[in-house]
């Protein structure tokens, strides 16, 4: 087990250097311009597929880090960038993990190459799992998936919404309930690969941000796949299915659903990383302007008004960091979120991020609601922080009842 440290060795910081110019030289250039088309910006994600960022390799390398900091430390360099393009380059990498979380080595090998395809050809991928009325509450899914014995096959009925890449993606990778009767862990995971009869885009989403990053419905109309798309096959999803019934029975329920909720929340610290990341651009574009823009004859950040924002903002970023680098070292060394200690980290960095770039606005004044300068931008994309992955609702909610150890509603 690493020990934890807030001194990135040497080999992180190069890594940091390359994707840090990667954003600045490539993805910054290209932000304003692919917010206004509300397109997925698929010549950066080339060019990101051209350097190796666009890559299961280097997911796999980061995820793998032994210090916990690769995953966060990328992710917040990146966002940095622009949030829409950013979210476009790793949105493919939810539903790689939930291959390679789930998956067999066959499954894995023969469907994550298709997800990201090659500098020449890139693909894309997407995770399909919330609807219209299961967000945050994911026991009243309603995507049913029926095993047709006779054919080997599965047949899935259904609609997603809010699916990164959906009904454009090369490999969707969807979550339906196979046992209504166990809520959360009667559900699976299923490959349904483009151009599957029955599957289509319904509505592609206009939104407040994130632009860049393509937002739609994928509708399940008796889509059928074969038995090998199931991930981890039919004989573990038996096995799993007969186990959750038994320890249903026996009054274990709660502990299932406290299982299940350890998994969310050793994914939260990531998006964490990524508001970090847009709060940081935020602030180092005030700092500047601050530091240029003169009334009454000295520069702004002159007046107390104006510099105690400053340090806030610069106060909260780095709180949110090191609550992002706790949970992520956390998760990395197999040490229990007692204190939903994922939650922690992405709840503040959430809030951080829509706080400091208002407040960047704030500073910039009339310019900063202007989309001459970028602070409006990142303002519009650090509110979907607070909301996707759990609303930050949900992230009190999830403290609450770790903290108390009481079923708070």
């Amino acid at each position: 087990m690493a020990e934890f440290t807030m001194e990135l060795n040497d080999e992180q910081k190069e890594v940091r250097d390359w994707i840090h110019g990667f954003a600045a030289d490539v993805i910054r250039p290209a932000a304003a311009e692919w917010d206004e088309r509300e397109e997925t910006p698929w010549p950066v994600i080339q060019e990101a597929a051209k350097v190796g960022i666009y890559s299961l390799d280097f997911y796999a390398q980061q995820y793998f880090d032994p210090t916990g900091l690769g995953i966060p430390m990328a992710m917040e360099e990146l966002f940095w960038g622009d949030a829409g393009i950013a979210l476009s380059i790793v949105g493919t990498g939810l539903a790689a993990v939930g291959v390679l979380a789930n998956g067999t080595e066959e499954q894995i090998g023969t469907w994550i190459p298709q997800m990201y395809g090659d500098a020449n050809d890139v693909k894309v991928a997407a995770f399909c799992s919330s609807e219209p009325d299961a967000g945050s509450d994911v026991a009243s899914m309603r995507t049913r998936a029926v095993y047709d014995e006779a054919k080997d096959e599965w047949v899935l009925n259904g609609t997603k919404t809010w699916a990164t890449n959906g009904g454009i993606a090369n490999v969707h990778v969807v979550v339906a309930v196979v046992d209504s009767e166990l809520g959360s862990k009667g559900h699976a995971s299923f490959i349904v690969p483009l151009g599957t009869p029955g599957l289509s885009q319904g509505q592609k989403f206009k939104k407040h941000g994130i632009r860049a990053s393509h937002t739609a419905e994928v509708v399940l109309e008796n889509v059928r796949v074969p038995g090998s798309c199931l991930l981890g096959g039919k004989e573990k999803l038996d096995e799993r299915l007969a186990r959750a019934r038994e320890r249903a029975k026996a009054g274990n329920g709660e502990r299932l659903k406290n299982a299940a909720m350890a998994t969310f929340e050793a994914s939260r610290p990531a998006v964490g990383a990524m508001a970090v990341g847009t709060a940081r651009a935020a602030y180092e574009v005030a700092l500047d302007y601050a530091k240029t823009r003169e009334q009454f004859g000295r520069p702004i950040i002159d007046n107390q008004g104006v510099a105690f924002q400053l340090a806030d903002m610069r106060t909260s970023i780095d709180a949110a960091r090191l609550l992002v680098w706790r949970a992520s070292w956390m998760a990395v060394s197999g040490k229990q979120f007692t204190s939903a200690e994922g939650s922690m980290s992405k709840l503040f960095a959430s809030e951080t991020a829509k706080k400091v770039t208002g407040q960047a606005i704030q500073i910039l004044g009339g310019n900063g609601y202007t989309r001459e300068y970028p602070v409006e931008r990142m303002h519009r994309d650090a509110a979907i922080y607070t909301i996707f992955e759990g609303t930050s609702e949900i992230q009190r909610l999830v403290i609450a009842r770790t903290l108390s150890g009481m079923p708070i509603r």
